[in-house]
């Protein structure tokens, strides 16, 4: 959501909380026809999802190639997987169904995600693929991707959102600031990406290829449809400020400009630690229902306290003989909370069971003598009455 919105003025006025900086990384690539969208590659902050489980969402069936790291940046490996198990297999495809030879070009930026030596990992089959790298400092002119495809995409993907923001809070009792906090999650996120790549047209990814190869942009048709991505601009900021007024939010086109531009910018250290600790608390919270909803397997005591008492001792050491004081510390209070509470919240329930357990050991006994001695008292009594009839 743009700064200004209500939802994002309350988020920095409640007491202790942040605003959530969530992110995700997409990678997009077509070819210079326009007509062979690649299965984007999707890196996300955490592997498995809540919103997965519940909507019985399967990784491998997405429309994005799904990856996971805590910082939510694509790696070299990722993106070696990319080209091996989405590209290569995308692109030949394409050459064989159009009768094609089997020959093809990846264009890359020198971004660090991309490996240097990339041919080398390549899978055989995939061979007759060959890579260029741009020069330094040439992306923005360059690159096709970043030739008003990705802030285009953004922008619709953004239009996409406000018009399912409208439809909820229009068509249900929820507000604007319930939809957002309890509803939306990462499943309507993908879905609207994949509503938004497969609305991108054939000459909108053409045109984004007319200053690295001029000659593919001037051969094509000027009738073809150029909805969505076309260098004239086209109110998509217009249409996006509507809706948001239409819902009682405070945005402009400003606003709408400046959201592109900051998800552009890589978050400071600062940005990081604050969304990998709200990370954390959304994944133990996710973990402690998970918990009250399935049986916790038996894990043997003895060998969660030895491992406790060898986490204690990493932690001592780490804390005392590392340089880097803060970034270690964040890292071993995520691991900390992330994966061990679980067990330390074991061994608590065991205690108390057990302390339960003894109570009701020291309980019983002394139950059974009170029970003896009102049977005496009462066998007492009865002899008692007995003699008073006598006399």
């Amino acid at each position: 959501m743009p700064r200004r919105t209500y939802i994002t003025k309350e988020e920095t006025k409640l007491p202790g909380h942040k605003p959530m900086k969530d992110r995700l990384t997409l990678a997009l690539c077509a070819n210079a026809s326009g007509d062979c969208k690649i299965k984007p590659l999707l890196v996300y902050h955490s592997e498995n999802q809540r919103a997965f489980k519940s909507h019985k969402i399967v990784k491998e069936k997405l429309q994005v190639m799904w990856r996971a790291n805590t910082k939510a940046w694509v790696t070299r490996q990722f993106f070696v997987d990319w080209v091996n198990l989405a590209f290569g297999p995308q692109v030949k495809k394409y050459l064989q169904e159009n009768n094609l030879p089997l020959r093809a070009l990846l264009v890359l930026d020198n971004a660090p995600g991309h490996p240097p030596n990339l041919e080398d990992n390549i899978n055989a089959e995939f061979k007759f693929i060959n890579v260029l790298y741009l020069p330094p400092n040439t992306t923005h002119l360059l690159q096709p991707m970043d030739q008003q495809v990705i802030s285009n995409f953004k922008k619709l993907y953004m239009k996409h959102l406000f018009r399912r923001c409208f439809e909820v809070t229009e068509n249900t009792n929820l507000t604007l600031r319930e939809f957002w906090k309890d509803h939306y999650n990462i499943v309507i996120c993908l879905r609207l990406i994949d509503t938004v790549w497969q609305g991108v047209t054939k000459r909108a990814l053409v045109a984004a290829w007319k200053n690295l190869w001029p000659v593919v942009v001037s051969d094509v048709d000027e009738d073809l449809d150029f909805e969505g991505f076309e260098p004239r601009p086209i109110p998509v900021e217009e249409e996006i400020v509507s809706l948001g007024k239409s819902m009682g939010l405070e945005v402009d086109e400003a606003d709408v400009n400046d959201l592109v531009l900051e998800h552009s910018e890589e978050l400071t250290t600062e940005e990081l630690t604050e969304l990998h600790m709200q990370q954390h608390t959304l994944v133990l919270q996710e973990i402690h229902s998970e918990e009250e909803e399935t049986e916790p397997k038996e894990v043997n005591t003895s060998a969660i306290k030895e491992v406790l008492g060898m986490w204690e001792k990493i932690t001592e050491f780490v804390a005392k003989e590392h340089p880097e004081k803060l970034s270690t510390g964040c890292a071993l209070a995520l691991f900390d909370d992330t994966c061990l509470t679980h067990f330390r919240n074991i061994l608590k329930r065991r205690q108390k069971q057990t302390s339960l357990d003894k109570f009701l050991v020291k309980r019983r006994p002394r139950q059974s003598e009170e029970s003896e001695e009102r049977v005496a008292k009462k066998a007492k009594t009865s002899e008692s009455g007995d003699e008073s009839d006598k006399n």
